[in-house]
């Protein structure tokens, strides 16, 4: 089976860099593919999209040399399997708050015994190889999100459970559960400690820690600090970035 890029380099304890896909467009998908990233998330929670559009993005990426990835809209099975049947060789599960939520994330990434997704990789297979079904469950990475007051409560319990890969910081969301505004003030209290702390309970579970950045300054921070998977904005923050830099030179 294709090996996992983020897996790859945990083991090597390097970072591993990440892009984001919020809009509808394959082609948009295989720029940010193409782009050096490691691995490309496609979001089906905020980004204006559902699963018959992520899919064909999901096949765009999967032709670069990033690892195709994708954020579920909710923790729910049946979105989970298409996602990972598709082709998605990770996921990003948001509002993960307790132990018992992690344990259904977990069950619906893994195959019988470990789990209880359901067998059909209709791409998976193409895209992970003819051998997916004996090693997808030592392959697929589940990150699962901390970004509410229950969530961080109970951070040390979720990071216990077995079977799930890392755990992934939603900045802005983390930032309303502390009762400041949801742009990222990382380097100020409390948002600062937060993510210190964040990183040192996954660490110390043995467990990968990621997070969505910004800026490219919140981005190397989160390097420095020591998070294994950072992501660098999203394909229509850079879009819109880029566009209003260079009109922006033309006024």
């Amino acid at each position: 089976m294709r090996p996992n890029r983020l897996r790859e380099l945990f083991a090597a304890r390097q970072t591993a860099l990440g892009g984001w896909c919020s809009i509808n467009s394959p082609y948009a998908a295989e720029l940010m593919g193409h782009s050096g990233f490691d691995a490309v998330v496609v979001d089906l929670q905020h980004g204006p999209l559902y699963l018959d559009a992520a899919v064909p993005m999901l096949q765009a990426i999967s032709a670069t040399g990033a690892m195709p990835m994708a954020r579920c809209s909710a923790n729910l099975f049946f979105e989970i399997n298409k996602l990972l049947d598709a082709g998605a060789y990770g996921i990003v599960c948001p509002m993960i708050d307790t132990a018992e939520d992690a344990r259904a994330f977990v069950s619906a990434c893994r195959y019988p015994p470990a789990g209880t997704r359901s067998f059909g990789p209709t791409r998976g297979v193409l895209y992970g190889g003819d051998d997916y079904f004996k090693h997808a469950n030592g392959t697929i990475v589940a990150y699962g999100m901390v970004e509410t007051p229950q969530g961080l409560a109970n951070l040390e319990a979720i990071c216990a459970v077995e079977g799930l890969d890392g755990v992934f910081v939603g900045p802005s969301d983390l930032s309303l559960a502390l009762g400041v505004s949801p742009t990222p003030r990382w380097r100020d209290s409390p948002l600062a400690e937060t993510l210190a702390k964040i990183l040192a309970t996954t660490h110390a579970a043995g467990k990968m820690a990621g997070i969505f950045c910004v800026s490219v300054d919140f981005a190397v921070d989160m390097k420095r600090l020591g998070y294994d998977f950072v992501v660098l904005s999203n394909d229509a923050a850079l879009l819109r970035g880029a566009a209003q830099q260079w009109v922006g030179a033309l006024r």
